[in-house]
């Protein structure tokens, strides 16, 4: 371990650590970094110096102060964006390009934060319009929620904790992140940066937990104001069941995103971004492609056509310019992957391409035909390269198939008919649609919510700003209104 690098926590006081979580890369499993854990002492130090840093007002970051702040940290993620992107890469396996892109994002997500603060205030609240609200004037004015705890995930090292951490600094609440414990070294990274910005430490403090019951001590200790959770249903509204009172929270859970694909729609368009939508970083996306519902004369080459674009998508080494598709996080979770495909194809479902593993970590992109409504890859999300294909001979009875499960996030809908599309748009059980496009579109200022059990609250970074801030009221009587 002494040839590691180490990453100490990142909670603003002298703190033992209570032992080590080796990071290791998903492709070859190489261990690439340690990072110092803490238990019950040091949860409980983070929460104190949080807690007193928001109870004593005078200690405040004065707006301009942070928005100075979050400037100067997207200055320096531009000037170390290749390293941001080659150390995501290598402890999350999403491929070098789209990591790229990632902290593209990210920069761009301290810039939306800069801009809201710019642009979102309180409001004025009618008075004088009645004889009780005579001579009265009324507005709000908004301030920080208080503390936030943040538990994010792997799937996007980076941009996830700019999402969940940034909006706080920005409003001025004290935040305490759990990164993802395959994926914490971006996160501890970007904590690094703002400190170095001029962040005073105890205002964003980044930690990793010996244990599920510590981490469970910081989520639901009543000192925390805000709970914000990006990773599985199971656990979320697990969480979310046993927060103190008066903690709020917002939850990102995963969908099975559904897609209808009309006759006339343009497949020489759709193919590439279905593709897409279905493989890129392995599937291990919560708005990825994995129900296509096509119309039964286009169902069949739909389907040879995701085969064609998943099989020229390389497969391996995420920190090679070449590679489309890197590993699943964990072998394990290419195992159960695996086994779900397995069994859908011995239910009934036509394998059109994949269906093996490329290595102890790495899925071929697989495409199945037809599998069974009641099947794994029907009914639960597979995060990972896997998509389905159902033919349909009605528009609405695809619609109630897409919308039977309880999981519901984003959808899609491709047809150049611009009634069906709307009828699509109408009918799907869905937050957004997007029409002829795929369904993990996403800009980090646009509403981005799940519902029924994929999720709670509205993310985006505008969005969870507001969630982070109160509108407080003044009202004003005076003779003179």
């Amino acid at each position: 371990m002494s040839q590691l690098s180490h990453y100490p926590h990142m909670i603003a006081a002298d703190i033992e650590p209570a032992g080590q979580i080796v990071v290791t890369a998903p492709f070859d499993q190489t261990p690439i970094a340690s990072i110092d854990s803490v238990d019950g002492a040091g949860v409980e130090q983070a929460l104190t110096i949080a807690r007193t840093l928001f109870d004593d007002r005078s200690r405040w970051l004065p707006l301009s102060d942070r928005i100075g702040i979050l400037k100067r940290t997207a200055e320096l993620m531009t000037e170390r964006a290749e390293s941001l992107a080659l150390e995501a890469a290598r402890e999350g396996g999403k491929p070098l390009v789209d990591s790229r892109v990632e902290v593209a994002r990210a920069i761009d997500g301290i810039a939306i934060c800069i801009e809201t603060l710019r642009t979102e205030a309180g409001e004025e609240i009618p008075m004088g319009v009645n004889p009780a609200s005579r001579g009265r004037i009324a507005f709000t004015h908004r301030e920080p929620i208080g503390v936030v705890v943040a538990v994010s995930a792997f799937n996007h090292p980076l941009n996830l904790i700019v999402h969940q951490v940034a909006p706080a600094v920005a409003t001025g609440c004290p935040v305490i992140v759990k990164p993802a414990e395959d994926t914490p070294l971006s996160c501890m990274r970007f904590i690094e940066m703002l400190r170095e910005a001029g962040l005073p430490a105890g205002w964003a403090q980044a930690l990793m937990t010996t244990d599920l019951e510590v981490a469970e001590k910081l989520v639901t200790d009543p000192r925390v104001d805000f709970f914000s959770f990006i990773g599985s249903a199971r656990v979320g509204w697990w969480l979310r069941s046993h927060l103190a009172p008066g903690t709020r929270c917002a939850l990102e859970h995963g969908g099975l995103a559904p897609v209808i694909v009309e006759a006339d729609a343009d497949l020489e368009d759709a193919l590439p971004l279905l593709a897409k939508g279905a493989f890129y970083h392995a599937g291990q996306v919560c708005v990825s492609v994995q129900r296509v519902f096509a119309e039964q004369s286009i169902a069949r080459r739909i389907a040879d056509g995701l085969a064609a674009e998943g099989n020229n998508m390389q497969v391996g080494d995420p920190t090679l310019e070449e590679t489309a598709i890197g590993p699943l996080i964990r072998p394990r979770e290419m195992e159960r992957i695996h086994a779900w495909v397995t069994e859908a194809v011995e239910q009934g479902a036509e394998l059109i391409c994949g269906g093996q593993p490329s290595s102890a970590t790495c899925y071929q992109p697989t495409v199945l035909f037809n599998p069974p409504a009641d099947a794994k890859v029907s009914t639960q999300e597979v995060f990972g390269p896997v998509v389905c294909v159902y033919a349909y001979d009605d528009m609405d009875k695809a619609i109630d198939q897409a919308n039977a499960l309880p999981f519901a996030f984003q959808a899609a809908v491709f047809s150049n008919n611009l009634q069906r599309s709307l009828r699509g748009y109408k009918r799907l059980h869905a937050s957004a649609v997007m029409i002829n496009d795929f369904t993990a579109f996403r800009v980090d200022w646009m509403p981005f919510a799940g519902l029924r059990q994929s999720g709670m609250g509205v993310g985006g970074i505008p969005h969870t700003m507001r969630d982070m801030q109160i509108e407080k009221m003044m009202v004003i009587r005076s003779n003179e209104l």
